[in-house]
C-alpha cells in the first residue's frame, strides 16, 4: 500500500515558523490533507512535541518526534524517533550544544512553546537557529546510536544542505535523503529519496509530500521499507 507521508515540518517553535502554526493546527491541516504519518522537526528543539503527540492522536496520524539539526557546518540533517521520550532526550543534548546566542525576536521571530491547545508555555531565549558544535558525521551517528531516522535535508538546496556546504553527499549509513525536486543530479549512494513540506506556515503543509510503498501505516513498516528502498511516488 502507499502511505503519504511529510516528514519535514516546523511550528511556532522554529524562529522562522509563524506563530499560528502550532502542532494542533499542523496536525488538523495534514489529517485534512491525507497525510498519514506527520513528522514535527523544528530547528534544534524539540520542545513543542508533548503537544504535537495528543495533537496526532486525535487527529489518528502516527508521528514521528523529531528535529531538524544544523550542524557546525551549517548542514541541517532531520532526526526522526518513534517514541516522544526518546526525542525529549535528544532534544536536550541538541540544545545544549548551542551557542550562547540570544534569539533576537525583531530580526527572526518568536520561539514558542505551547500546549495542545495553542496557549504559550514558554518562549525560547536560545537562537534555535544557529549551529550546534556537532559535526555533520556525528550528528548522523548520534542519532543513529539513539535508533532515530537519519535523513539529511534539502539536499539539492543550495544552502543548508550536505551538497551545497560540505561539496558532496558522504557515504554514511542515512536512513533515506530528503530534496526539494527530485530527482537529484549527484551520487545519492542508491538510497530512497523523499520530499517534504518544510513547512514553515499553515499555508505551506502538505505543499511537498509523498507517498511510499508500505506493508501497513506503523514505524516498523517505515523504517523497513526506506532500507528495503521502496517505491516512492511524488504528488505532483
Amino acid at each position: 500500500m502507499l502511505v503519504p507521508i511529510d516528514l519535514h515540518n516546523h511550528s511556532c517553535l522554529s524562529p522562522c515558523g509563524d506563530d499560528d502554526l502550532t502542532p494542533s493546527l499542523l496536525a488538523v491541516e495534514a489529517m485534512e490533507q491525507g497525510i498519514e504519518i506527520l513528522a514535527l522537526t523544528d530547528h534544534n528543539s524539540a520542545r513543542n512535541l508533548p503537544a504535537f503527540a495528543e495533537a496526532c492522536e486525535l487527529c489518528c496520524i502516527l508521528p514521528l518526534f523529531g528535529m531538524e539539526v544544523t550542524t557546525s557546518e551549517e548542514v541541517h540533517v532531520l532526526t526522526l524517533f518513534p517514541r516522544l521520550e526518546d526525542a525529549l532526550e535528544f532534544g536536550t543534548f541538541v540544545e545544549f550544544l548551542l551557542p550562547p546566542i540570544k534569539n533576537d525576536r525583531r530580526l527572526f521571530g518568536n520561539q514558542l512553546v505551547v500546549n495542545l491547545e495553542g496557549e504559550v508555555q514558554e518562549e525560547v531565549d536560545a537562537m534555535l537557529a544557529a549551529a550546534t558544535s556537532l559535526s555533520f558525521s556525528d550528528v548522523v551517528e548520534e542519532a543513529l546510536s539513539r535508533d532515530a531516522l537519519v535523513i539529511p535535508a534539502h539536499i539539492d538546496r543550495f544552502a543548508n544542505s550536505a551538497l551545497a556546504n560540505l561539496g558532496f553527499l558522504p557515504d554514511l549509513p542515512y536512513s533515506a535523503l530528503e530534496a526539494m525536486h527530485p530527482p537529484v543530479h549527484a551520487d545519492t549512494h542508491g538510497l530512497v529519496v523523499l520530499t517534504g513540506s518544510d513547512a514553515h506556515s499553515l499555508e505551506q503543509v502538505g505543499r511537498r509530500t509523498c507517498s511510499l510503498e508500505m506493508q501497513d501505516c506503523s514505524y516498523e513498516s517505515l523504517k523497513k521499507a526506506l532500507a528495503k528502498r521502496n517505491l516512492v511516488a511524488y504528488r505532483s
